[in-house]
């Protein structure tokens, strides 16, 4: 009888290469695992970057559409007072073509945390954060 619980008294623990093979399938699982999580921030900013730039795009063409010329910045698209909206050319719209606003509020480019930049000749939007998407090859720039 003393034998026996001798022997279990020895088995009630795990052995040191048991705990190791445990430690190193867990450590291939987090290689595997990890590196598809790594980037999901990025992945997140450059979705939002796109849906921002897309909203704004539409707002700008909206007021196009209204006007008839694109607005003289990005802020014009968010004005509430009529008589402070101007065009490309730096005019005071004609408040009855005006049915703004266009925007609630004006987004900032998610990648660089600045305004997006605006051209008011051509109503082109584009986002301000330098350097490439996570693709390698797409320019931010190019969005």
């Amino acid at each position: 009888m003393q034998l026996i619980q001798t022997i279990r008294k020895r088995r009630s623990g795990f052995t040191l290469v048991e705990l190791l093979v445990v430690i190193v399938v867990l450590a291939v699982l987090a290689a595997i695992v990890l590196p598809k999580f790594m980037d999901s921030s990025q992945r997140s900013k450059e979705a939002s970057l796109k849906t921002d730039l897309k909203l704004v795009r539409n707002a700008v063409g909206a007021f196009q559409a209204d006007i008839g010329k694109y607005p003289n910045g990005l802020v014009d698209l968010t004005e509430t007072d009529k008589s402070k909206v101007k065009d490309s050319t730096g005019s005071t719209v004609n408040v009855s073509d005006w049915h703004g606003p266009y925007l609630e509020s004006l987004p900032k480019d998610p990648i660089s945390g600045a305004d997006f930049n605006y051209v008011a000749a051509t109503g082109k939007v584009t986002s301000s954060a330098t350097g490439k998407a996570l693709d390698g090859e797409t320019n931010y720039s190019d969005f």
